[in-house]
């Protein structure tokens, strides 16, 4: 990452300066998304990102998070979209709906409108497991690693946008 050695899966030399990143997080489960988050701005701002190219929008749960990021991807002010929300499996199917539903969505998004749109959404058994995957500083966060997807995507798409 910029004037650091680049983390397992980073592209040494990858710079989100000068890009403009927007941020679709669910309230849902907010102790895991604000920890989420957190990495977000951490890996964005490793990257180069100024807190001024952020724009976040809040939405109630991640079955509403491929709305939002529709509607930021279509705005034409962001260069890319990182998604984040926790599904945690309860003792229905409704896990599985959702979980399903929210990547379908997403995935959607970013082909639909050719805005990357990283998935850092997770899906998992259990509080622990969420817990597990959003981590602080120096420990496993998904949200930093969609931080940089994010950049390492948007750059892709800017290499080869139409002239």
């Amino acid at each position: 990452m910029a004037g650091e050695q680049a983390r397992a899966g980073v592209p040494a030399g990858l710079d989100g300066k000068g890009l403009r990143i927007g941020l679709v997080r669910s309230r849902w489960n907010a102790p895991i998304v604000d920890r989420l988050e957190e990495g977000v701005r951490r890996g964005l701002a490793a990257l180069g990102v100024t807190p001024d190219d952020l724009v976040v929008a809040s939405v109630p749960g991640s079955f509403e998070i491929p709305f939002a990021a529709r509607a930021l991807a279509q705005s034409g002010r962001v260069d890319a979209v990182i998604c984040i929300g926790a599904v945690i499996r309860g003792e229905t199917t409704h896990y599985d709906i959702v979980a399903a539903e929210c990547a379908r969505g997403v995935q959607e998004v970013q082909l639909s409108t050719a805005v990357p749109v990283a998935f850092g959404v997770l899906t998992t058994e259990d509080e622990d497991q969420a817990l597990a995957r959003s981590e602080g500083p120096g420990g496993h966060n998904v949200g930093e690693e969609s931080a940089a997807v994010a950049i390492e995507m948007a750059r892709l798409a800017e290499a080869w946008r139409p002239a």
